[in-house]
């Protein structure tokens, strides 16, 4: 005899079980993707770049703005409007070039 109090235990239907495991599978991989996407942006952004060499020295009343390294040269576009080309070794100023 069955006891009324008890409710029975059913199976569940074949596609509830489908739809909770696609939903788990789901849920993995998004946590894995954030995962990976977390971990990419720490290594990329902890990333010193290139060393800038602190003995450059500048013509007077130059400031720089920005800073490209090339293979045997540096160049420094200054706030005036101005590029300069140093050589790396001696920093010495190898060409000038005035922006208009």
């Amino acid at each position: 005899m069955t006891d009324p109090s008890k409710p029975e235990i059913q199976e569940e239907p074949a596609q509830l079980k489908f739809l909770r495991r696609l939903v788990t599978t789901l849920t993995v991989v998004m946590i894995g993707g954030l995962v990976v996407v977390i971990s990419l942006l720490v290594i990329r952004l902890s990333d010193k770049g290139p060393a800038l060499p602190q003995d450059i020295t500048l013509p007077a009343g130059a400031e720089a703005q920005a800073v490209t390294f090339g293979s045997d040269w540096i160049a420094v576009v200054t706030k005036d409007n101005r590029i300069l080309i140093l050589d790396p070794a001696s920093n010495a100023v190898r060409q000038e070039i005035d922006l208009q």
